[in-house]
């Protein structure tokens, strides 16, 4: 089996988490600034074998597309362009990011390590993607 990925799209930075190749296993992987985040996936993809993208789709809480969905679409597209191979999948990411900022509240971790917004990104598409594979049964 191929490992699957996940990824928390932002306007600033990116985050992006991955699955054990058995996808049983969620692990956050890194922060990427947003304008690398293609660098960045062509060179980890030359080194893993990636079945699934599951990019987290932006919405509000009453379901409708956040601000940046449109952005989302671009991005999704630019993948399926680039990577046809791969499935490319979005996903609701609705309160992601708010789950993630409680989850690295309560870890203990320092106050100046909490503020790390790249921990978040991270931590965010981690759980987008555990959420996902949850779902997909």
């Amino acid at each position: 089996m191929a490992r699957i990925l996940g990824i928390d799209y932002g306007t600033k930075r990116t985050g992006i988490a991955t699955t054990d190749p058995l996808q049983i296993i969620v692990n956050a992987l890194d922060t990427v600034a947003t304008e690398d985040i293609f660098d960045y996936l062509a060179k980890y993809l030359a080194e893993e074998q990636v079945e699934k993208i599951v990019v987290g789709e932006p919405k509000h809480k009453d379901g409708n597309p956040a601000q940046i969905a449109h952005l989302v679409v671009g991005f999704v597209r630019k993948l399926q362009k680039l990577y046809p191979e791969i499935e490319v999948v979005t996903y609701d990411e609705r309160f992601t990011s708010v789950d993630a900022k409680a989850i690295i509240f309560q870890s203990g971790l320092k106050q100046k390590k909490r503020r790390d917004k790249t921990l978040v990104d991270k931590v965010a598409a981690t759980l987008i993607l555990q959420d996902y594979l949850g779902h997909r049964i």
